[in-house]
């Protein structure tokens, strides 16, 4: 029997995914003003499809699918192909605002959970008092 589920490490990925969204959000408001800056987005598809890719399969029937390493992208990073500005910059100040507060509730949802998880193991540890 595990002690811990699965969760905890499910919750820790979320919580750098958020924050690679942040700091990206952050880049791309800085850069708001910076002639032919492209912003840069987070892609949960393609972080996810790394991780899928990465991980080891096991199969119970020879007819199931085996997941290939290799054949999906390595970054979950991609440029903002837009162009919002005669000076060549692709940032919407107004997107990526929006974009940020989404993230923070976000963030702070899976920061909730895992404190929730942590109150009940820091429960069961103390006895239930």
């Amino acid at each position: 029997m595990k002690l811990f589920s699965g969760i905890f490490p499910t919750l820790e990925a979320s919580l750098k995914y958020s924050s690679i969204k942040q700091e990206l959000s952050a880049q791309n408001i800085a850069n708001a003003d910076t002639p032919n800056y492209k912003g840069k987005r987070a892609s949960f598809k393609k972080v996810f499809d790394h991780t899928v890719s990465n991980m080891e399969t096991h199969v119970t029937n020879p007819r199931h699918f085996k997941i290939k390493p290799g054949l999906y992208p390595s970054t979950g990073i991609e440029n903002v192909r837009v162009q919002y500005r005669h000076d060549g910059n692709g940032v919407d100040i107004d997107k990526e605002m929006s974009d940020m507060a989404a993230n923070q509730i976000y963030f702070h949802a899976i920061s909730d959970r895992l404190n929730g998880k942590f109150s009940t193991l820091k429960d069961v540890i103390k006895g239930g008092k």
